[in-house]
Order: structure tokens, then sequence, then C-alpha cells
């Protein structure tokens, strides 16, 4: 199903502020949103340290919020959407150190707010889980016992326990704690925030009610959109001139990725309606970029240097010769993120990259498998098309691998419909004589 041009649906709303659930919000008015009030049905163990209104948060000594935890244990993606979180966090905390796994370490160094990151892998997270060890958990023990935070807020998604993390900050000595969860914490959480699972809440959204719930809340002048760290670096040498198309063909799970056959009949179309097309890719991902830039009619080289063109089955070659430039492998998160900002607009699936595209402003034509909520997951904040039939029968499964032959939900979208969404994100602009 094609979806409309969405610029704020799945985006931050105004409105009239609701204010903290269970603690002050610091600097200025919180900005909430419909969703998150119809999510939030009802707070417990309220501390001391947050009972009272209008002022920042504070820690147990009555100081102004000292070293405070953030941890968000999945993808780069997820930790990118914790962003207005983390800067809620920031505007009080004296420092804020993110507890990130393997997968979202970059992107949290990405984030504006964070001021170191820690780096450790969850097993219960990890789609590729290690045992659990004692020597793996007294690791993650004593790097929380050096940092000594004040506080913690573990964030999560829905299908996502709060209560592991808040196990071993305990053992580590975190004298507070705010997380949501269903599970009753004992003693795990100081601050537990209950929310409605049925409500399909943005997870930018989520994560913000958390910290506010602690008692933080976004400064003055702070839209709670996506961000990143500026300056981005320089990437005109890899891409030419700005106003081309990314296509990102991979994704993090098979069940999320559109076809790559789709992928390169796309990046042909678009050059043929006189586009310049970027194809981009992680490390691993080379063989596949090379094949989509390849299957374009190009000579897709990822991890080399630029696709150069090549003749079609009639002879003729393509008007430009760099008509497809394929950066597979070649790039750092940070200049992924430089690669994205200068696109005009950008052909995803739902994965890190889509997410790093709303993160510097730049619409997201996404074909989105629905083996999770759209309304959880699209790009938050930035006009958007949302492409894929959200019926399907995987719908809300969770897999990683699609569990249904041929993969309809994604293969039924044509390179046809993929162009045309492009073309209302970013209209081709007319040569000036």
């Amino acid at each position: 199903m094609t979806g409309p041009v969405n610029g704020t649906a799945n985006g931050p709303a105004s409105g009239p502020a609701s204010g903290p659930v269970n603690g002050p919000a610091s600097g200025g008015a919180a900005r909430s949103t419909p969703a998150v009030t119809r999510a939030v049905t009802a707070v417990t163990a309220v501390t001391a340290a947050t009972a009272a209104t209008g002022a920042p948060a504070r820690a147990f000594n009555g100081a102004p919020a000292g070293t405070v935890l953030v941890v968000r244990l999945d993808n780069a993606g997820d930790v990118l959407l914790a962003g207005p979180a983390v800067r809620a966090v920031a505007a009080s905390a004296r420092r804020v150190v993110l507890l990130a796994g393997p997968n979202g370490r970059a992107a949290a160094g990405l984030l504006p707010g964070v001021d170191r990151v820690l780096e450790w892998r969850a097993p219960w997270i990890d789609p590729d889980p290690q045992p659990v060890t004692g020597p793996h958990v007294i690791r993650l023990i004593r790097l929380i016992r050096e940092i000594a935070p004040d506080q913690a807020l573990i964030l999560t998604s829905f299908h996502q326990s709060s209560l592991p993390p808040a196990l071993l900050l305990r053992l580590a000595g975190v004298p507070r704690i705010a997380a949501i969860s269903e599970d009753y914490p004992g003693s795990l959480l100081d601050v537990r925030h209950i929310v409605d699972e049925t409500a399909d809440v943005p997870e930018p959204e989520r994560m913000l009610a958390v910290a506010r719930a602690a008692g933080f809340g976004l400064p003055p002048g702070d839209d709670g959109r996506l961000a990143v760290r500026r300056p981005l670096p320089s990437v005109a040498h890899l891409t030419g001139p700005p106003g081309y198309v990314v296509v990102h063909p991979g994704a993090s799970a098979p069940a999320r990725a559109w076809p790559e056959g789709h992928c390169a009949e796309a990046v042909r179309e678009l050059v043929r309606a006189g586009r310049r097309v970027v194809v981009t890719g992680g490390p691993g991902e080379c063989e596949l970029t090379r094949r989509v830039a390849g299957g374009a009619g190009y000579a897709g080289t990822g991890c080399s240097d630029v696709a150069e063109a090549v003749p079609e089955a009639g002879g003729a070659v393509p008007d430009t010769a760099e008509a497809v430039r394929d950066l597979g492998g070649r790039t750092s998160l940070a200049e992924l993120a430089a690669v994205l900002a200068g696109a005009s607009a950008v052909v995803v699936a739902n994965t890190g990259p889509a997410h790093l595209a709303a993160a510097v402003g730049t619409p997201v034509a996404i074909l989105f498998a629905p083996v999770v909520p759209a309304a959880r997951w699209a790009p938050y904040g930035v006009p958007s098309v949302l492409l894929g039939d959200q019926g399907a029968p995987c719908a809300g499964s969770r897999a990683r691998i699609c569990p249904v032959p041929g993969h309809p939900c994604l293969s039924s979208v044509s390179p046809a419909r993929v162009v045309e969404a492009v073309g209302r994100l970013a209209p081709v602009k007319e040569a000036v004589p």
C-alpha cells in the first residue's frame, strides 16, 4: 500500500503541554502528543527527588542531576530514536553517559548531549546472543561503578523488558533507576512508568515519556525531532553535488528487505527519470550494493570506487557516466549521515539509515514490512511515503526471516511505485535554460 506523504502524523505534535508524568520537566513546558497522553495510564514509585514541581531533575542530595546513565542496548536506529530523550536528560544533567550495544555504539556517538559511550553486549537483546557468563556480567558492573551514575534511565521497546538491565544496575550500585515495566519490578525501579502497550506510540515519544517521568524535559526551542551532531564530514568527493537520491538496499533483518532485483530496477528507473543515484551499504553489504548498481546497468564497485556506466542491451550508454555511485562499505556512520543529508530523498527499508535520514531532515520513501508497527518505527518528523502491505499475514510477528513465501508485503511494491514516491517527496527541478 502506498501511503500519503507524511510530514506530521509520525512526528512531534504541537499543542498544550501536559507536564511531567511523575516529576517536573526541566527547561520550560514539556511537549506532549495525544499518542503519549493515551499511552500513559499510571506511574508508580514516585521518589521524593521528583515529587516537587517546577524544578529541574535533582539527585538524592538535592543538587542538580549529576551523572545520568541512559541505557539503550539494541541497534543503531533504536539509539537514534532515543535522541530526544537523551537531549532532555542533557538539559539538566552535568554529564550523560550512554550504554549501548555493539550495533548501536556508533549511533550513540552521533547523539547531541552524549558525553561518553559505554559498550556492552546484552544477551537478552543481541540477535546473536552469547552465553551469559559471570565475567561478562562483572565487566558491566565494573564499567557502571567506574562512572558512578547518580541515576539511570533504561529505554526499551514494547517487546523488551527493562528488568534485566535494572538488576545489573542495582548490583552496580545505581541509586535511582527509571524505566517502563509492565511486570512488577519489586525494588529494581524507583520510577516505574506504566504505559498502555496497545497504543502504537512512536518510539521517540515513548522514550521521551520515560525521561519526563524521571523529571527531565526538553529545553526551550527543542522541537523533539531526531538529530545528530554537527558539523558532519564532507562527502562531496564521494557523492558529487547534493540533490541525488540515495538507495539503501540492505536491512538489519531479511524480513525487512526489499528484493534485490526490485532495488536494481528502481535505480535504473530513477536514472531514466533524470536522477543521480547514490547506492549505500555497510561493510558487509559491498556485494549487495555492487549487484544493485550493476543490475541497474552500472559496474558496481562497492568498497572500492565510483560505479561506471556500462552499455545497456541496445548498446546505449546513459547520458552521464556518474549517474550512479556505489558507496557500499565506504562510509563511516557519520559519513553516511552526511551522504543522507545531501540527498533529496532516500529509498530504504525499516532499518537504521531510515532513522539516520530522519535525523538529518531528509524525506524518506520507506519500504516497510509490517513485522513491527509502522506507527512506532516509521521515519519520525520528516516527510515520508510508506510503501508495503501493512495488512500482510506477517503483521506484528517481529519475524527476522519472512514467514510468508514470496515475501509479498514488499515484493508486491513495484519499482515504478518507488520512483513515483520519490517524485512526490522531491520533484525533479526543471533545467534552467
